[in-house]
């Protein structure tokens, strides 16, 4: 699978998202949230440190949900306005391919 390079917003939610998981951290070890949220202390690292801009939902809710984190509060720390958004930042959806109807 290929994947396609980062916009520069994805990069910058990605670098929020660790801030924000960095602060309610608190004085707790990275590797304990990580072993309570059930991922790899190293997925944990790279989610925090932003190299990781577009983490999978499930380990995100796991993550939250084990530092007392709504999903909701996640979403408004790290969302762009969309009104801030420029045509290059708006993401690149496949376009599905449908066999044809005509033989």
């Amino acid at each position: 699978m290929v994947r396609l390079p980062l916009t520069p917003a994805e990069v910058e939610r990605g670098q929020r998202l660790g801030a924000l998981l960095r602060r309610a951290r608190g004085c707790r070890s990275m590797l304990d949230v990580a072993l309570a949220s059930r991922i790899s202390p190293e997925t944990s690292r790279k989610i925090e440190s932003g190299r990781v801009a577009t983490p999978a939902f499930p380990t995100i809710a796991a993550i939250a949900d084990t530092l007392g984190l709504s999903l909701d509060a996640v979403w408004a720390e790290i969302e762009i306005n969309r009104a801030e958004r420029t045509v290059e930042d708006q993401p690149v959806l496949p376009v599905a391919r449908r066999p044809s109807l005509v033989s």
